[in-house]
């Protein structure tokens, strides 16, 4: 079944908090809601679907359901990472044009950031026998015997970034790509995060700022790395006819996809991501081409994750996306295919470790001529938010969604 025009996407909030101090993942999730709903101009008594994923807390998507006194009939807890509120968006669109609801609402939300200032605060407030600062407890996961990639992998003690800097060396092995290229990502994200009030990182890099940024897991420094923060965000998903009804601009899906790609026991190729497998699906379904998109959300955990997906989703060459992303060519008025342009998980924020929202709330600011004047795409017409949820080098999934603003 296609999904295009099943559903459109009808409010969305970003919270704006970067340091949830003082305030639960409970009551970010409600904040968000609200936010959305309002944006919308709904009550919550319309809604009558629920869609969120691992960062619920508690008893997951019932706990936060039964927080926020919703009444429903359908729930999706599919849980996938950072692409999972991508592929709710497409749940959610199925659910509709099956007739199972007509308003849902999918929310993210987390403080990663928070509970870390203060566990390394209750470590600085005990001591240990020799009278030195304690340290948090390093808790090592077990091998699981029902899980044999794991227990492979588990006794080296990968870390994400080192992951992902496998794929950028390979990447570098096999295209010859070079730092220099992969910062001109960073350079973009700062572009359009200098615009963001609540971005993280405002300032503007340039490539030389990157790649003499302290060396993280080589070739990737600490600037090609994505910021941690708090916060969270929420859309509203509802049947045309709702859509039509309300006073905001109408931001029709037209195309999804989704796609896992896993380790395979070993035999496994660093050169390509799952976007490769759910991009083609969601342009098939849109009846479009990579070459009608005007603006690309694209996941940015790393620099490298960037470059992955523009060649996989079909916007260069498999190989090519060093030379593309050079000069300046994901900047919003003057690149040929601007990205991220709120900043991205590079400069402005990256809630509770999973980006996939913000990459939906920008596209479609995108889409309602919402965005920043400074980087608002002019006419914006077609916008695609791509989300990968688990590592590169490891097991992910990858979401492709395609919107259109009527």
């Amino acid at each position: 079944m296609s999904l295009n025009g099943t559903a459109a996407i009808v409010g969305a909030y970003e919270h704006p908090t970067r340091l949830a101090e003082g305030l639960s993942v409970l009551r970010l999730h409600a904040d968000v809601a609200r936010g959305a709903l309002a944006d919308a101009g709904l009550d919550k008594s319309d809604v009558d679907a629920y869609f969120c994923a691992g960062d619920a807390p508690g008893l997951g998507t019932a706990t936060v359901a039964e927080y926020l006194g919703l009444r429903l009939r359908h729930l999706d807890s599919t849980e996938c990472g950072g692409s999972a509120p991508i592929l709710h968006v497409a749940h959610a669109a199925a659910a509709i044009a099956a007739g199972r609801c007509k308003v849902a609402l999918i929310t993210l939300a987390g403080r990663p950031r928070a509970a870390m200032a203060e566990a390394q605060a209750r470590a600085a407030a005990t001591t240990g026998k020799d009278g030195k600062p304690g340290k948090p407890a390093l808790a090592l996961r077990p091998p699981d015997p029902d899980c044999p990639e794991l227990a492979f992998e588990m006794p080296y003690g990968p870390a994400t970034q080192n992951l992902y800097a496998m794929v950028a060396r390979r990447h570098m092995h096999e295209f010859g790509t070079t730092s220099e290229q992969l910062a001109w990502i960073k350079v973009a994200a700062s572009h359009h995060a200098q615009h963001n009030p609540h971005a993280m990182l405002r300032k503007l890099v340039t490539v030389e700022d990157v790649v003499n940024s302290p060396m993280v897991s080589d070739p990737l420094h600490r600037l090609d790395c994505c910021v941690m923060s708090d916060g969270g965000g929420a859309i509203i998903v509802a049947h045309p006819d709702i859509a039509r009804s309300l006073k905001r601009p109408m931001v029709m899906v037209r195309g999804t996809g989704e796609a896992q790609k896993h380790a395979m026991g070993g035999k496994i190729d660093l050169t390509y991501s799952a976007a490769a497998w759910s991009g083609p699906r969601a342009f098939a379904e849109a009846g479009i081409t990579p070459a009608d998109i005007q603006y690309a959300s694209l996941y940015d955990s790393f620099t490298i994750t960037v470059l992955m997906q523009l060649e996989d989703l079909g916007f260069c060459a498999k190989g090519q996306g060093g030379r593309f992303v050079m000069d300046g060519n994901l900047i919003s008025g003057t690149g040929r295919l601007p990205f991220n342009t709120d900043g991205g998980g590079l400069c402005s924020n990256h809630p509770a470790n999973r980006g996939g929202m913000t990459k939906i709330l920008e596209a479609v600011r995108q889409l309602r001529g919402e965005a920043h004047p400074a980087v608002q795409v002019p006419g914006c017409t077609w916008a695609l938010a791509n989300g990968i949820g688990g590592a590169l080098a490891s097991r992910h999934t990858a979401g492709t969604l395609i919107m259109e603003r009527l």
